[in-house]
Parts: C-alpha cells; sequence; structure tokens
C-alpha cells in the first residue's frame, strides 16, 4: 500500500493543530493509502511542542520533529521533506490556510502520473489589496531577472512522488527559496488553483521583515541580473560623469561663470558616492551568501523526535 507523508512545519500554532490534525484524518482516512503526519516544530515558544507529544503518544501515524531553534519556515520545511519516507510526500501549513480537502484532489493528480502538483493560491480571504498587488508584482520582477520560472501565486502546498524528494535532498544551499528549488527539479509538473481561507486562530507569524528575507533569497538564489545591474549603471553614470567632467572644463577655460565650490562638482560627488555604495551593496549581499555557505553549517538541529514510525 503506497504510503502518504504530510510535512507541516508549525511555529506557535497552539490553536491550530489538533483541528488541522482532525481534518487531515478526515480526509485521508477513506483513502487506500496509509499516511503519516509529520510536524517539525521550529522554535515554538508556546504549548505547541506539548500538543505535538500529546498527539504522537494517541496516535501512531503523528510524529513530531522539536527543533533546536527557531530556523524559519523554508528549514522547517526542509528538515520535514529529509525525514518523510512516504511514497508521496505533501508539504502544507498548519493553520487552515492551505485546506486539507484538496489532499484527495492532489493524490488524484498523482495516480494520474504527475510527480509534482503545485498548488496556485489565487487570493485570500481577508488579504489586503497591498498585499496581493505586491506579491503579483514580485513574482513578475523574480520571472523577469530568472532564467527559472517561478510559479506565480506559488504556494508551499504541494505534492512531490518520492523521486522528486529524493532529487530535492541533493541541494544543500542554506538560502532555501524551496518554491524556485521545486521548479528547478523539473519531472512531470501540473498545478492546481485554490482560494486559501482565513486563518483558523492565532496571526501570521511571517512578518514583513521575513517577507523581504524571503523576497530576498529567491531573487539573489536564482537570478545574477542585480550584479549586471550595478555594471550596467556604472559605465551609465561613468559617461553622464564624463561629459559633466567637460562641461566643467570648458566652464572654468572658456568662459568666466565658473565659481568656487560650484554646486555641479558637490552634486555629482553625491550622485557617484550614492551609485558606488548602490553597487557595493548589491556586490556585499552576494558575498555575504557565498560566506554563509562556505562555512557549511547544518540547516538544522533537531532537539527531539517524537517517536519516529517504522513504515
Amino acid at each position: 500500500m503506497p504510503v502518504v507523508s504530510i510535512v507541516v512545519p508549525v511555529f506557535n500554532e497552539q490553536e491550530n493543530i489538533e483541528v488541522f490534525y482532525q481534518e487531515v484524518c478526515k480526509y485521508m482516512q477513506p483513502l487506500s493509502y496509509d499516511f503519516e503526519v509529520i510536524f517539525v516544530d521550529d522554535g515554538s515558544r508556546d504549548a505547541t511542542p506539548l500538543i505535538l507529544e500529546k498527539l504522537s503518544a494517541q496516535d501512531e501515524k503523528v510524529r513530531g520533529l522539536i527543533l533546536a531553534r527557531n530556523c524559519g519556515h523554508q528549514i522547517a520545511l526542509t528538515c520535514g521533506l529529509d525525514h518523510a519516507d512516504g511514497d508521496i510526500v505533501i508539504t502544507m501549513d498548519g493553520d487552515m490556510q492551505h485546506p486539507p480537502q484538496m489532499i484527495p484532489m492532489l493524490i488524484e493528480k498523482w495516480e494520474e502520473g504527475f510527480e509534482v502538483v503545485q498548488t496556485i493560491r489565487k487570493s485570500t480571504e481577508g488579504v489586503s489589496w497591498l498585499k496581493n498587488f505586491t506579491s503579483f508584482m514580485y513574482y513578475k520582477v523574480i520571472n523577469a531577472m530568472s532564467n527559472v520560472h517561478i510559479q506565480e501565486g506559488g504556494s508551499d502546498f504541494r505534492l512531490l512522488d518520492r523521486r522528486v524528494v529524493q532529487g530535492f535532498r541533493l541541494f544543500k544551499e542554506r538560502a532555501r527559496f524551496i518554491r524556485g528549488m521545486i521548479g528547478a527539479i523539473g519531472y512531470k509538473q501540473t498545478t492546481m488553483d485554490f482560494v486559501a481561507p482565513k486563518r483558523y486562530a492565532g496571526t501570521s507569524k511571517f512578518s514583513l521583515r521575513k517577507m523581504l528575507h524571503f523576497a530576498l533569497d529567491g531573487i539573489t538564489a536564482y537570478s545574477k541580473l542585480p550584479l549586471r545591474f550595478a555594471f550596467y549603471i556604472g559605465l551609465l553614470f561613468s559617461g553622464i560623469s564624463f561629459i559633466l567632467a567637460l562641461h566643467v572644463v570648458y566652464t572654468k577655460v572658456f568662459t568666466d561663470e565658473a565659481v568656487p565650490g560650484w554646486a555641479t562638482i558637490s552634486a555629482s560627488i553625491s550622485l557617484l558616492g550614492a551609485l558606488q555604495l548602490l553597487g557595493l551593496g548589491i556586490i556585499g549581499e552576494y558575498v555575504g551568501r557565498i560566506f554563509e555557505e562556505v562555512k557549511q553549517r547544518p540547516l538544522y538541529l533537531v532537539r527531539a523526535e517524537l517517536k519516529k514510525r517504522k513504515l
């Protein structure tokens, strides 16, 4: 009998976990598949680990992985994929915004022969138009800059065949943008649309800072265009500066309009200084990521594993 591993990263989700678990069981039990639910606790500070301990003691289908510290959503997701043993692996969030009722539909696509089934979030109930617009524009920008197509509206709610998971485990980079990694990995892929409901309880843990960091990871992981952009901007303004220098020389030699401390010089120095800092900032971002990669530290450490299940 094929086994389905459902990987769920959680962080301070004490109000959602049990409801999510019940809903998953509701839609999985009628299917002719064995299944396990792997919760990865990403350093929660509430009662989430205690609830996972209780669920794993009550049901052998529940596994809990407690990370040693908060590592971020993408690393927690990676940890779950590393520990998933199923023939099918489904990744989803535990806040009920990834509808469990779609699990049978994802499996149907796998039965049709697809090895990656990526869900596309068409909209999210209760989310402002500004967030939807910025998300739309982000995918437009990153696809214009990257050689790898990133599915617009793609979420971390997806089905992966075991062979895809094994291929994913070969990717060792620290700056993880899993949506791009899955897009680049290949295999036979398809998509399914859904409308994300509101969170069942609590508030989103994905702050503006985390969203910006996540967006930057996606751009720098799949595009060198910012580096080229800095180079071309440097060339452009080098030409402008040369023309400006000719103008200054002409004014000084052939006219009487030159004034000591001429404002144009100050303006040009300020402009060139700003451009240099821009270029250095872009280069520094890439160099910093190289620095993180070459240290080759582990992506995560598991503090406790609640009942490893033998499949």
